[in-house]
């Protein structure tokens, strides 16, 4: 799965070839007569060698439809990219980034409306305000993570407190760090980014009110609110005040070696925290005391290609890859997207998972400012360097003054 919303190649640069080009070379029939569809996917190692043999389920299955998978990697964007501007898409994709890709993509609403209400209402509702653009659906989930808080169970014995719940507030957690701090050597209570993705941070702006910008995609007085530098505020605190870290990274490799009680993170994390034997909890992000948290999404779909010569069977597949057959096994690769699979594999009874449905649940009437804001990837990496000026410890400049100046571009 798609980890992060990252800065990417901005389409204005291939939009005029591609809205010039007249039809896709990505199609057509094998030599046999098959309808042939490219599949391209972002995944590497393993994940492709599973994703082959599925394709090579799907292809048994069909004497009609030969699938080809293109295993891109690291390279997804930027081939992507390319196959727009040179009109050579392939037929079906995964996609994450739909406000920069939605022109080269086929709109799903009246496909999903055939296959019936139930299609549609066995999937997460938050999932499809992921998966679509400017009223129009392009993708139909595949896997997703909200984001959570983990804690070490071992550390909070070792300090004697009670362990986190689901009730927790950030001032529960600001007081268990300092007690951590204090009564573990070596530990601190809490992990975050010293340069926190833009993307990821608008949940904690979410969780207390605001946003970083408002319906029409303007950042002064949202961005630079006082809710808004109530959350930068309190983080700052923390570090300063020697109770969190600040890290390079996410704070899982701190959370995995035990130098730290507590981080926010996403599912990612669980399988090696598992490996490495971890004796970890995991509950909702805490709340700011006055509404529920919310979570940022790090949703995946599949999308069909605007110009496919193969709709009908693009489409045909898209279904098998969405299906429940599909959706359990993914399990352990990234959560179910899919109602009927979290009921009928007991997802809500294991712990480690069931609150970042409950998460999922609880952030559905929010779209971030990547769908809002023109320009986000430009915005995304001032916001990055802004905000590294605020976590920084060999920095830690004032959070209103660099809040004040990033609002106003």
């Amino acid at each position: 799965m798609k980890k992060k919303l990252v800065a990417m190649l901005v389409l204005a640069m291939t939009g005029t070839m591609f809205l010039s080009a007249c039809g896709s070379d990505g199609g057509g029939k094998t030599s046999d007569g098959k309808a042939k569809i490219r599949f391209a996917s972002w995944d590497e190692a393993e994940d492709v060698d599973a994703q082959q043999a599925a394709v090579d389920k799907f292809n048994e299955a069909h004497d009609d439809i030969e699938v080809t998978l293109e295993a891109y990697g690291g390279e997804f964007d930027t081939k992507i990219a390319a196959g727009m501007g040179s009109n050579d898409m392939p037929d079906v994709m995964y996609m994450w980034n739909y406000p920069a890709y939605a022109q080269g993509l086929e709109p799903l609403d009246s496909y999903i409306e055939k296959e019936g209400e139930d299609y549609k209402s066995n999937f997460y509702d938050t999932l499809w305000n992921y998966n679509s653009y400017d009223g129009s659906t392009y993708g139909i989930p595949i896997g997703f993570t909200t984001h959570a808080l983990f804690y070490n169970k071992d550390i909070f014995a070792e300090a004697g407190i009670d362990e986190p719940d689901n009730d927790w507030t950030w001032d529960d957690v600001i007081e268990a760090s300092k007690t951590i701090t204090e009564k573990c050597e070596g530990k601190k209570g809490f992990s975050f980014q010293m340069k926190p993705d833009p993307y990821d941070y608008e949940m904690y702006l979410w969780s207390n009110g605001t946003a970083y910008v408002d319906a029409d995609g303007g950042l002064d007085g949202n961005l630079n609110s006082d809710k808004a530098k109530e959350v930068f505020q309190m983080f700052q605190d923390m570090e300063k005040d020697g109770y969190a870290a600040a890290t390079e990274k996410s704070g899982t490799d701190e959370f995995r070696a035990g130098s730290t009680g507590m981080y926010v993170y996403g599912s990612w994390s669980i399988n090696t925290l598992k490996e490495d034997g971890v004796n970890f909890g995991v509950v909702n992000i805490p709340s700011f005391g006055g509404q529920d948290s919310i979570s940022i999404l790090s949703s995946s779909g599949i999308s069909m290609s605007k110009n496919s010569k193969n709709k009908e069977a693009a489409w045909e597949f898209i279904k098998f890859w969405t299906s429940e057959e599909m959706n359990k096994e993914r399990i352990g690769m990234e959560l179910p997207v899919l109602y009927s699979v979290v009921e009928s594999e007991g997802i809500m009874e294991q712990p480690e998972y069931a609150p970042f449905y409950t998460m999922l649940e609880q952030s559905s009437d929010y779209t971030p400012a990547s769908f809002i804001y023109d320009g986000w990837s430009e915005l995304s990496e001032s916001l990055s360097l802004s905000f590294e000026r605020v976590f920084n410890p060999s920095a830690m400049e004032n959070v209103s003054d660099v809040l004040d100046e990033a609002a106003q571009q």
